[in-house]
This record gives C-alpha cells, structure tokens and sequence, in this order.
C-alpha cells in the first residue's frame, strides 16, 4: 500500500479483546499463521519465523509484547516493513479500515497501562470504548528490556 495515504486512516486490530489501530499506510499484508518455526533462544515475544510468498518473516507475539493475557493461540498476523525487514504482528483478529478524525483523537492518557503508553501515539474514543494507536517504529524498536514496568 502507497505512503502518502492521510493521516487517520488505521487498520483495526484486536489483541485480548482491546481495539489497536495500525496506520494503514504502514500495513503490507494480513494473512493466516501457518508453518511457523520456532527460533531458539529469541526472545520471549518472538513467535517464530515464517515463509511468506518466499519472504522470511519475524512473527512477533503482540499480546506477550504488550502485556496482554492470551487466551487462546492466535492464527492471523499483520504484514509490515521496518528498517528494510518484513515483521508479522500476531493478532488475534483484524478488523476495518476506519477513518478517523481530529475530533475523536486524544493524547495518550497517563493512567494507560506503561506498556501501551510506550508504544501508542494517541487514542480514539469510540462509541464501543477506545481504539489505541499504536506507533509501528516504537512496537518493533521495543526491547524486552524495555518491557519491565
């Protein structure tokens, strides 16, 4: 997908039942987790490495990245590009493309969970609760040491 999409554009994302909005602009591809190898001694976030259209891919587990409690295995990743390599983003479910404004946007707030606050680069107040953006750099940047809150 082009770069110049306008700001506000975000792929919906859940991860153990909290609405995520991913810029679209940064969205490559979502596609179904199979095959996956496990890489020994990576970090604990780190669900494997998959083959994808000839393209090996870090997956990366967002609820252990995040803090989120897993309840079940997730299947689904979202494709992105960081820095020349190709990452999928485990998710537990996509959602729609939505468009947001500036009348809906609001700074992150500082009771939200350390390690949200760390990655997100501003929050929508929905109808059906709060939709974080998240800053695609800082998710794949983050270090398990930059975890410890």
């Amino acid at each position: 997908m082009p770069h110049n999409c306008p700001p506000g554009e975000y792929v919906t994302i859940t991860i153990g039942g909290q609405l995520f909005g991913l810029p679209i602009a940064r969205v490559q591809d979502v596609f179904m987790l199979s095959q996956m190898t496990c890489v020994p001694l990576a970090a604990d976030d780190i669900a494997g490495v998959v083959n994808l259209r000839g393209r090996i891919v870090t997956a990366i587990d967002l609820r252990r990245r995040l803090g989120v409690a897993a309840d079940r295995r997730a299947h689904m990743a979202v494709g992105i590009d960081y820095e020349g390599e190709a990452y999928g983003l485990v998710i537990d479910t996509v959602g729609e493309v939505m468009k947001l404004g500036d009348d809906t946007a609001e700074p992150v707030p500082v009771n939200l969970d350390e390690r949200l606050r760390r990655v997100a680069s501003a929050v929508h107040r929905l109808d059906g609760g709060l939709l974080v953006v998240l800053d695609v750099d800082k998710l794949i940047d983050l270090k398990p040491a930059d975890m410890a809150a």
